[in-house]
């Protein structure tokens, strides 16, 4: 069964890095400022270092997906047509993972490397955790309803390339109906943005309608400034980029006194953290979408 799984990713890959050497080929023509030497470094090496730990995780986790598979009675058979139902599903799925990552720092932690970068370009959808297959728990429903294993890898795979070409300025926006139903570049750049009405706003992969129906939608009015907190150091180093967050939630609650603390710097708000350690003259931690220059009662009022 595992042969019967095509690896779309690594299919994709080349067509992925041309599209970046043509983007960036015509932003440096406009002199459009959209690629920075360091942070693309970064974002190529971060995405490779995902593509060869999945591919050595592949043949574990497609044995995790056939032991959920047979341990469930209504398993469904091998059909085209069911990919339809498990990518809305997992889409949905993929909503309150993406939500969860931005309001609890464990789980910012694993996201955090997407984020970090101060441009906003098609490398950027290179920048997926080395870490970001301890999220599968939030999939886990969806192996439990008897999606076939290669239904199921052929969905996320198709979802995970589906945001790369949401990452671009060069987009704009496109036909009503297609920004009211899909994640479209206008919607994703707003979710990318820093600006106070932006900030945890537009969580959907591939479809907008979730976060119209949980409230999370934003339109984008003005140009998204991106970039975490603090500009993060080492922008082409890619175990930095992934796991910096790591090491200051470590710090943080090694210094923590009482157990209340400790688990409040591991799972406690990103942006209620930040607020905590501004106030304490610290300035470590990187919500998503607070910039440096915000002042204490600024970031106080985004709670």
């Amino acid at each position: 069964m595992e042969k019967r799984t095509p690896d779309i990713i690594i299919w994709a890959a080349p067509v992925m890095f041309f599209f970046v050497l043509l983007e960036w080929y015509i932003a440096k023509k406009q002199d459009h400022h959209l690629y920075d030497k360091k942070e693309t470094i970064g974002s190529v090496l971060v995405g490779i270092g995902n593509v060869i730990i999945n591919t050595f995780l592949k043949v574990s986790l497609f044995y995790l997906v056939i032991w959920i598979y047979n341990l469930v009675p209504w398993r469904m058979y091998f059909s085209w047509w069911s990919l339809i139902p498990c990518y809305l599903i997992f889409d949905l799925s993929s909503y309150w993972s993406h939500r969860i990552s931005h309001q609890q720092r464990f789980w910012w932690a694993t996201h955090v490397v997407h984020h970090s970068s101060e441009n906003y370009n098609l490398s950027v959808s290179f920048r997926l955790s080395w870490v970001q297959n301890l999220k599968l728990v939030f999939f886990l429903p969806v192996m439990a309803l008897g999606f076939h294993p290669v239904i199921f890898f052929i969905t996320s795979q198709v979802a995970v390339l589906f945001q790369f070409w949401v990452h671009t300025e060069y987009i704009r926006r496109l036909p009503r109906f297609i920004e009211y139903i899909f994640a479209t570049p206008s919607n994703h750049r707003v979710h990318h943005g820093s600006q106070e009405k932006y900030i945890n706003k537009n969580y959907g992969a591939t479809f907008i309608f979730w976060d119209r129906l949980f409230g999370t939608y934003q339109p984008e009015e003005e140009q998204a400034k991106y970039g975490i907190s603090t500009n993060i150091e080492h922008k082409a180093n890619p175990i930095h980029l992934n796991f910096h967050e790591y090491v200051e939630m470590w710090q943080d609650v090694k210094a923590a006194k009482g157990m209340r603390r400790k688990l409040f710097f591991i799972f406690g708000d990103p942006i209620a953290v930040a607020n905590y350690k501004k106030e304490a003259g610290k300035t470590t931690v990187k919500p998503a979408g607070i910039r440096r220059e915000k002042s204490v009662h600024q970031l106080t009022s985004l709670k």
